[in-house]
């Protein structure tokens, strides 16, 4: 393995259907992610970005390829061992940012947490300098009626950290933000690329450009 390729994803493919009504979302789809590389994905709507993503993520499995992180093929596995990956060793930041709304935002952050064997109190350090260094320590106790767009962005990357994922994906990160909002949380994840590779999936070429050391297009790795 090239220990500076964090994340190889090698000729995915992804079919929703059989037969005739079979559709190709992703057709033998190749690229690799550095340590500490910023590749921002852009495509169209319906081009397969979120697919991608979602393969990456360990939420979809693909119909076939591999994805590998630290060079295990994470693709492939199941049950406990795939629990360990899913939100732990990758982090996954959703459009909408899918936080429970019967959660305050302290619960949003830890709910991971207990997935993984880590209880609130142990992590309690860490959660306060996450919040800190994201400034939301004011809203940890409110619910996301009572939060902003940008702060239930940051709420949501928060949770995402707070397993120190080896990479962190982004679907979409900015479309349901405004302008100051947009500009904040991009500087937010200019510097958490400091520390983890980060993976964008946008259709906004200006965003992709400011914030990613590298762009590619979906529609040049997926054959």
């Amino acid at each position: 393995m090239d220990w500076n390729k964090i994340l190889q994803v090698k000729n995915v493919t992804k079919n929703y259907g059989k037969g005739e009504s079979r559709t190709a979302a992703l057709r033998g789809i190749s690229f690799d992610v550095l340590e500490g590389e910023f590749l921002g994905i852009m495509g169209d709507s319906g081009s397969g970005k979120t697919t991608l993503l979602n393969c990456i993520a360990t939420m979809t499995r693909p119909t076939s390829g591999e994805i590998l992180l630290n060079g295990e093929d994470i693709s492939a596995f199941k049950g406990a061992r795939l629990a360990k990956y899913r939100g732990g060793k990758i982090g996954y930041l959703y459009q909408e940012f899918e936080l429970l709304d019967n959660l305050t935002a302290r619960e949003n952050i830890v709910l991971p947490l207990a997935l993984h064997g880590i209880t609130q109190k142990q992590a309690q350090g860490s959660l306060m300098e996450l919040a800190g260094r994201l400034d939301i320590v004011p809203v940890l106790d409110r619910f996301p009626s009572q939060m902003s767009g940008g702060q239930k962005q940051r709420v949501a990357i928060a949770r995402a950290c707070m397993l120190q994922p080896s990479v962190l994906c982004f679907d979409e990160p900015t479309s349901a933000l405004d302008v100051e909002s947009i500009a904040s949380v991009t500087s937010i994840i200019k510097d958490l690329s400091k520390e983890m590779a980060i993976l964008i999936i946008t259709h906004d070429e200006g965003f992709a450009k400011q914030v990613g050391t590298r762009v590619v297009r979906i529609t040049d790795i997926n054959q």
